[in-house]
């Protein structure tokens, strides 16, 4: 037989409530809190929520509106060589102004060739940057490394042009180019007349340039990267190159060929420094040390001596080409990533 012993309960006051899932409920005396207040007095929201929802989408739709008018200017403005010369221009490489005789395929191989140049030098110095930042570097160095690379992309274009012109191109004069000559002259790449300006030295700079932008996002998502990915690979007896490698490159690899395509839409558009060290020639050479122009260069050197509208219709279009030239290659990175993306779980099994 079991016998139940019910203890008294006193008397709650008006002023004790009783608990509620473990909390005290609040009493009707308490004033609402701010926030209730400004619920309970805005009313209906649907107007809100539908004027919030169009500024939104006319916000999206400014992107698209901004490149049709760029791209609407630049035909438009380009109309007369367009005419005239078709899609000759494109794949034509005389620059004749004088005789009114435009071709932009110099300037199209200047930019391109220049910009490759950058990455191949640029990319292993910002993913090296990038992994001693954040696997290898002493905390007390970790900040001050980070803060001057991040500097360099504050820095001027000007600014890089003109260290080029009195630094960089002295010394690629002097001790650099002529190493190149004698030990890879048989590609046709590096060889004689050596002036110190040309394609090398652009894209030296260009690289330079480049570097802290792929080095900064590189190390964001290195960092971002779980610690349990390392030390998965560590338990399994990798080495610290290996658990970089398989641990924290693999698993961060579609961010940085996101950061190389950010890094080439720069080297893409980069006028000033490049326009300070390249030579300005509407040539095609298979020599890197040869002079040699990019789209934006060209632009940036003759727009203003542009003395009649078919000079300037020409360089307009030369302007367009770059347009569809940044088009083209963001298509083929956004392919890439694509690619990469869509191998990912097959690669990781």
């Amino acid at each position: 037989m079991n016998l139940r012993i019910q203890e008294p309960q006193t008397p709650r006051t008006p002023d004790q409530a009783a608990p509620v899932g473990g909390l005290a409920a609040v009493t009707a005396s308490e004033p609402a809190s701010p926030i209730r207040l400004f619920l309970q007095s805005r009313g209906n929201s649907a107007i809100a929520d539908g004027a919030f929802r169009w500024i939104m989408l006319l916000c999206a739709l400014s992107i698209f509106a901004i490149v049709a008018l760029i791209a609407n200017e630049l035909v438009v403005s380009s109309k007369l060589t367009l005419t005239k010369f078709g899609f000759k221009f494109f794949v034509g490489s005389a620059w004749d102004p004088v005789n009114e005789d435009f071709g932009a395929l110099p300037f199209v191989y200047g930019t391109l060739v220049s910009s490759l140049v950058a990455l191949v030098i640029a990319v292993p110095l910002a993913v090296g940057v990038a992994i001693f930042l954040t696997e290898m570097c002493p905390k007390a160095l970790r900040g001050i490394l980070s803060f001057l690379t991040e500097l360099l992309a504050a820095i001027p274009s000007v600014v890089y042009g003109l260290w080029a012109i009195f630094v960089l191109v002295p010394l690629l004069r002097g001790y650099i180019d002529p190493i190149l000559i004698k030990l890879l002259s048989w590609t046709g790449l590096f060889t004689a007349p050596d002036f110190g300006i040309g394609m090398f030295a652009a894209g030296v700079i260009l690289a330079i340039m480049i570097l802290p932008i792929i080095s900064s996002l590189t190390r964001e998502v290195m960092t971002a990267v779980p610690y349990s990915q390392r030390e998965a690979v560590l338990a399994l007896g990798a080495t610290r190159w290996e658990m970089i490698r398989m641990g924290v490159l693999r698993n961060a690899r579609i961010g940085i060929v996101g950061s190389v395509i950010l890094g080439l839409g720069r080297a893409l558009g980069e006028t000033m420094a490049v326009a300070m060290v390249i030579g300005s020639s509407p040539t095609i050479s298979k020599s890197l040390l040869a002079p040699a122009a990019t789209m934006a260069s060209v632009i940036a050197n003759e727009f203003a001596e542009a003395s009649d509208d078919t000079y300037r219709s020409a360089l307009i279009e030369i302007g367009l080409a770059l347009f569809l030239v940044t088009i083209v290659v963001n298509i083929c990175a956004r392919l890439l990533v694509w690619a990469v993306t869509r191998g990912a779980p097959a690669r990781a099994t």
